[in-house]
C-alpha cells in the first residue's frame, strides 16, 4: 500500500500555497477588500492555507474579464477546442496523484477514493466533451419552396457555475467540461469548505485556456454566490448543493429570465422487502451492500440513502445481518 505524504512536508507530491488569491483574466488577482479566510483540512482540522474572501467587486472583476474573452472564445472551431479540452486532460492525468492527493487534504475523504474515482473521472469528463463536440451536428429542413430552417448551436454566453463540497474537483469538471466545449466563459464559485484542490487545479492548467474563459472567484455564499447567481450578466447558473440554497438560485435566475441548472440535496430512502432474506444468496449479499452504500464517501453523495426501510418481520434480523457488513466498511 503506497502511504502519501501530508502537502507540504518532506518528500511529499504537492504543497499548498500559504495564501490563494482569485483566478480573474489568467492572473491571480487578490480581493479587492483584502480579506482572506482560513481554510482547515478535515483531516486534522488545521488550517492549511487561507483564501480570498471575495464580495460583489470581485465577482464585475471576473465577469469583466469573461465578457472580454467570450466572444473569441466562442468563435473557436469545435475542433480547436476538443484539441484544448484534450490537453486539460492529459494534463491532469499527468499530475493525478498529486491533484488526488490535494483534493484529499481539502475534502477529508480516502486518497484512495480521489485516486481511482474522482480525479479519473474528471479526465474521462474532460475528453467525453471533447468527442461530443468534434461529432456535433446541426439540421436543415425544407417547409416549403421558399422557406428552409435550419437548426445549429451557439455558446449562450458568459455563464455562472456554483460548486458543491464533496466532489470539489468532480463536480467543477461536471460544469467546466460542457459549458466550454460549448464555446461558453465562465466564473466559477467553488465552495468555501473546499477551495484549495480547485485553485490548485488551475496552478496546474491555467495557462491551457485562454485568458478569462474560466475565472474563478473564492468566497461565502451570501458575499460571492449570491452577486454572481443574481448578475444579469450572466446567460445562465448552475449549481449543486443544498436545497433552501437551490430554491434561491432558482428566484435570482428567474428574475433575470436565463436558464438554470439544479442538482439538489434529497436522497431517497432504501426499501427492504422479507424476500431479500429469504436465502443466504447474492440477492441477500446485494441488499446488504445497498443498506451499507449509506457510508459511501463518508455519505456525502447523491447515491447514498439516507435512510433505510425495512419490512417489520424482518425487521430485528436484516439489522442485524447489515450491522456486521457496516463494522467492515
Amino acid at each position: 500500500m503506497t502511504v502519501y505524504a501530508r502537502p507540504g512536508a518532506d518528500g511529499s507530491l504537492m504543497s499548498f500555497k500559504p495564501r490563494y488569491d482569485n483566478f480573474i483574466g489568467g492572473q491571480w488577482v487578490p480581493p479587492t477588500a483584502g480579506r482572506y479566510f482560513e481554510n482547515p483540512t478535515p483531516i486534522t482540522g488545521q488550517t492549511f492555507t487561507e483564501v480570498a474572501r471575495s464580495d460583489e467587486s470581485d465577482i464585475e472583476k471576473a465577469l469583466d474579464a469573461a465578457h472580454a474573452a467570450a466572444p473569441a472564445w466562442g468563435k473557436t472551431s469545435a475542433a480547436e477546442r476538443a484539441v484544448i479540452l484534450n490537453k486539460i486532460a492529459d494534463r491532469i492525468e499527468e499530475n493525478l496523484e498529486s491533484i488526488a492527493l490535494a483534493e484529499s487534504w481539502d475534502n477529508g475523504k480516502p486518497i484512495r477514493e480521489t485516486l481511482n474515482a474522482d480525479i479519473p473521472l474528471a479526465v474521462d469528463h474532460f475528453r467525453y466533451f471533447a468527442g461530443c463536440i468534434r461529432a456535433q451536428e446541426g439540421s436543415l429542413s425544407e417547409v416549403d419552396d421558399d422557406t428552409v430552417a435550419y437548426h445549429f448551436h451557439e455558446p449562450l454566453g458568459v455563464v455562472g457555475q456554483i460548486i458543491p463540497w464533496n466532489f470539489p474537483i468532480l463536480m467543477a469538471v461536471w460544469k467546466l467540461a460542457p459549458a466550454l466545449a460549448a464555446g461558453n466563459a465562465i466564473v466559477l464559485k467553488p465552495a468555501e469548505q473546499t477551495p484549495a484542490s480547485i485553485l490548485y487545479l488551475f496552478e496546474i492548467i491555467g495557462d491551457l485556456l485562454p485568458a478569462g474563459v474560466v475565472n474563478v472567484v473564492n468566497g461565502f455564499g451570501v458575499e460571492a454566490g449570491k452577486p454572481l447567481a443574481s448578475s444579469n450578466r450572466i446567460s445562465k447558473i448552475a449549481f449543486t448543493g443544498e436545497t433552501t440554497t437551490g430554491r434561491l438560485i432558482m428566484q435570482y435566475a428567474s428574475q433575470n429570465l436565463i436558464p438554470v441548472t439544479l442538482e439538489l440535496g434529497g436522497k431517497s430512502p432504501n426499501i427492504f422487502f422479507n424476500d431479500v432474506l429469504s436465502a443466504n444468496d447474492n440477492y441477500q449479499d446485494k441488499a446488504l451492500e445497498g443498506f451499507t452504500m449509506f457510508a459511501l464517501n463518508q455519505g456525502e453523495v447523491c447515491t447514498c440513502p439516507s435512510r433505510s426501510l425495512i419490512q417489520a418481520d424482518i425487521y430485528d434480523e436484516f439489522l442485524a445481518l447489515a450491522a456486521i457488513r457496516t463494522k467492515a466498511v
